[in-house]
């Protein structure tokens, strides 16, 4: 006779919470879906807390430092909610020596924040990339998915400064 193993109960009653446990459960609450249970959490609240974190540790019966290690590893989870929009200065050897430090600079002056961080009010999160493909139009911002190439720090903080 098996044991049936029963599964911690959701950190609280956010609906979302269901769609999670449905992933899980589709693979047996096993601890090789690890993967797939930290896009389900992603996916429904748009980032990985600890809270989220210890739940799939806990569902996965698997130890918390290995989940955070995964969510640490690959770079398509955060840690942190972004901002309604995203800011991604390239750092690569054009945009470098074109100025991209100067850009970051602005942005920080500017907005407060630096990269890999949000705005207080959740309406701007900043990120570097180590390349663009944009060479030819250094230095080079990728804003909402739009690339602006031949920025200043005084025209890209006006850029931002229009956003809602």
């Amino acid at each position: 006779m098996a044991l049936q193993q029963t599964k911690p109960a959701p950190p609280d009653a956010d609906k979302r919470w269901k769609l999670v446990n449905a992933a899980m459960r589709r693979n047996g609450y096993a601890g090789h879906a690890l993967i797939e249970a930290l896009h389900a959490v992603q996916d429904a609240f748009g980032y990985l807390d600890e809270t989220s974190l210890r739940f799939v540790a806990e569902s996965l019966d698997l130890p918390p430092s290995k989940v955070y290690g995964v969510a640490t590893f690959y770079h398509l989870f955060t840690l942190k909610p972004k901002g309604r929009h995203a800011c991604v200065v390239c750092t690569g050897t054009a945009c470098y020596i074109k100025g991209a430090g100067g850009l970051i600079e602005g942005v920080e002056q500017g907005f407060g924040v630096v990269p890999g961080e949000t705005t207080p009010d959740d309406r701007l999160s900043v990120l570097t990339a180590r390349c663009v493909g944009a060479c030819g139009l250094a230095p080079a911002v990728v804003l909402d998915g739009a690339v602006l190439g031949k920025q200043t720090p005084d025209a890209l903080v006006a850029e931002l400064n229009r956003l809602e």
